[in-house]
């Protein structure tokens, strides 16, 4: 250190005593000074918080390892985010529908929300999926459907994410099949699917068979897309559902990049070059409320995985080792107190978003907490983003806190937190991500992190610590009665009676068939994927091929745990 230097480091010292000194005396407010996952924040951040940090490998430039300040070079000045609206209710007519209005309105891509049935592989006319049909998304039973679901929307010129994991191997065929019947060329087709089993098995609870079929069926769609559709991104590593469920930021953010790097490794034992498999891996992110703890977040996220790609999994794709990820609001943090409360909210979230840098993002409407949006509920949500890409300016500079000292701390904490926990998830698989993450859901590992911090965080508002405008602080009565959308009862009549139709039109020898060699390969190791898109063409549904798959690998119940 030069004598300037070291000068100027002795007067800041200097400055930041004496400032200490005055704070103490003048004394603290009573109030919670902790982020909403309970890490303690700091009265001030300065530049001797880590006077040893080196800029060059841990902050870096856009576009260059460790990405910590964005994965492109140019981030929202070369392109924006993609503002991708996720829709979906009723049936596909009445969501077909609301997509064309949200691409009339400025949308530039869609995200399909299904409904409980489809989500658990279950057809219209499944005794079970009763009352549910279109509820909280759209009904989808067959390919049929699916071509109705995109009639008019080009899908070799959008980008269409699936939010589905399950059953996500037999939409991905469906999706195959309308795009084949639009002319599209497949193998050029872009979009996501999420597909992430483990994170169902952690948080969601959306599975269809034991682990370890799930992890085959999604090893056979890796390979495939990786040959025939190399655009896509058949996975989504959903770390969303995981903060819904009740996890701290960094709970989301270690449980999300575990999973990501366990399907690296399953790659790798399918023989597939994880380079590749790095290079179709998207991310799905949740934005919470706690601004700067959510900005952390995200840069934290990018720089652990280039890190962990590069050093671990020996990854030399700059491509694979580049986080790219898309975000939704925090539909947790949505409350039926006083909604118009949550447009603030959802506006701030989306912004914390696009200053952590992702590349699409989700705003969720004022009513969701009610119900699925009305129309003018999603016009609000879409207008929110676009009002942040073209009136405030953030995107015209490329990580604009990059270097705040706050922001700087936040991305280490979350780092530092997150790698605790790998350490716990790599000791559970002796060395192997994956098997750690197996042996994670089999104790019952994850669910009680979650849990706990989630108790925690209940204490916090019962006790009133933790502040919540309008549930347990500035509480009015409700002053009107909030517009919200219905499922008519009609729906689920309607679906129910068209997929008869299908039923009996369709050449039941060639479902028969298509259902029998799916059957009988799962028995053994062909690729599942192309034998789904052929049962996907004869119009086999969704349930159908879901109960093919259950009489060879069975059920899965999870361990009660108390």
């Amino acid at each position: 250190m030069s004598e300037p230097e070291a000068h100027q480091a002795e007067e800041l010292e200097r400055q930041r005593a004496r400032w200490r000194e005055r704070y103490e005396r003048s004394g603290e407010r009573d109030a919670d000074f902790s982020t909403i996952s309970g890490e303690a924040v700091p009265p001030l951040a300065s530049p001797m918080d880590d006077e040893d940090r080196d800029l060059a490998t841990s902050v870096g430039f856009p576009g260059e390892y460790p990405y910590t300040r964005g994965v492109y070079p140019t981030m929202y000045r070369g392109r924006p985010w993609t503002i991708r609206q996720f829709s979906g209710f009723g049936n596909v007519h009445e969501t077909n529908e609301r997509y064309r209005y949200l691409i009339a309105q400025g949308g530039g891509g869609l995200s399909v929300a299904f409904d409980m049935p489809t989500l658990m592989g279950r057809d219209s006319d499944d005794p079970r999926s009763r009352g549910e049909v279109g509820h909280c998304g759209v009904a989808v039973d067959s390919a049929a459907d699916m071509e109705i679901l995109f009639d008019g929307l080009p899908l070799d010129k959008l980008t269409t994410s699936m939010t589905i994991s399950g059953p996500a191997p037999m939409l991905f065929a469906m999706y195959v099949v309308a795009a084949e019947r639009q002319g599209a060329e497949v193998s050029k087709l872009g979009g996501t699917l999420q597909t992430d089993i483990l994170k169902e098995y952690i948080a969601q609870k959306e599975w269809l068979f034991p682990p370890e079929p799930h992890l085959r069926l999604i090893a056979d769609l890796l390979e495939y897309c990786a040959t025939d559709v190399p655009k896509y991104h058949p996975i989504s590593v959903s770390g969303y559902h995981i903060r819904e469920a009740g996890a701290t930021a960094a709970q989301e953010l270690a449980f999300t990049l575990a999973d990501g790097f366990a399907y690296i490794e399953l790659a790798k034992r399918r023989g597939l070059d994880p380079n590749v498999v790095g290079e179709q891996l998207s991310f799905f992110f949740d934005a919470h409320i706690d601004f700067f703890e959510e900005i952390g977040k995200f840069r934290a996220a990018r720089r652990i995985w280039a890190r962990w790609m590069r050093d671990r999994y020996h990854v030399t794709s700059e491509k694979a080792q580049q986080l790219r990820f898309h975000t939704q609001t925090a539909g947790v943090s949505l409350t039926a107190q006083q909604p118009d409360n949550n447009v603030v909210r959802t506006a701030l979230e989306a912004l914390s978003a696009v200053l952590g840098g992702t590349q699409s993002l989700h705003t969720n409407a004022l009513d969701e907490v009610f119900a699925l949006p009305t129309e003018r509920a999603a016009a609000i949500a879409l207008r929110t983003q676009q009002v942040i890409a073209e009136e405030t300016g953030v995107a015209s500079t490329i990580d604009p806190l990059g270097g705040s000292w706050y922001v700087e701390r936040m991305t280490d904490l979350q780092e530092r937190l997150a790698e605790e926990l790998f350490a716990v998830i790599d000791r559970f698989g002796n060395g192997s991500m994956l098997d750690g993450v197996l042996t994670g859901i089999e104790r019952g590992w994850f669910q009680q992190q979650m849990a706990d911090a989630a108790f925690a965080y209940q204490q916090q508002l019962e006790k009133g610590t933790k502040v919540i405008v309008g549930v347990n602080k500035y509480v009015t009565p409700d002053e009107h009665d909030l517009e919200i959308l219905r499922i008519s009862e009609a729906v689920e009549r309607e679906q129910r009676a068209e997929l008869a139709r299908r039923r009996a039109a369709r050449n039941q020898a060639d479902v028969d068939g298509a259902l029998d060699r799916l059957r009988r390969a799962a028995s053994g190791d062909q690729n599942l994927i192309p034998l789904l898109i052929d049962a996907a063409r004869v119009e086999a549904t969704e349930g159908e091929m879901v109960e093919a798959l259950k009489q060879v690998w069975g059920t899965y119940t999870e361990p009660p745990r108390f």
